[in-house]
């Protein structure tokens, strides 16, 4: 459960961080479902912004990056900030691409 916490506190730091700029960022977290998106809500002259920019979620113990429409490297970003990389589902891939990707993990992380 501890690890659990820490990760929730990551991702909503993490979340907090890209916000942080952006007068204009929503953050919306459901710590009841384990839920954390940044929403983007606004004009910008004549054009109107909005879409989710991250979603992730906390699943069985997991961080599921659900939603990334920045270049921000999320994964990469929180195996920074403490979270074991075997601990992250990338939720917009592919159930059948997910595998393939953490057999390739694993191949890449026992070689010598």
């Amino acid at each position: 459960m501890e690890r659990v916490n820490q990760y929730r506190q990551i991702v909503c730091d993490l979340l907090q961080d890209f916000a942080a700029d952006d007068p204009e960022a929503q953050l919306i977290f459901d710590e009841q479902r384990d839920r954390y998106l940044v929403m983007h809500n606004g004009w910008r002259n004549d054009y109107r912004i909005y879409g989710c920019a991250m979603q992730l979620d906390l699943i069985e113990g997991k961080v599921w990056i659900q939603h990334n429409s920045t270049e921000i490297v999320i994964d990469r970003e929180l195996v920074g900030r403490g979270i074991a990389p075997q601990d992250i589902v990338l939720g917009f891939r592919a159930p059948k691409v997910r595998e393939r990707l953490a057999a390739l993990q694993k191949n890449i992380g026992s070689k010598p």
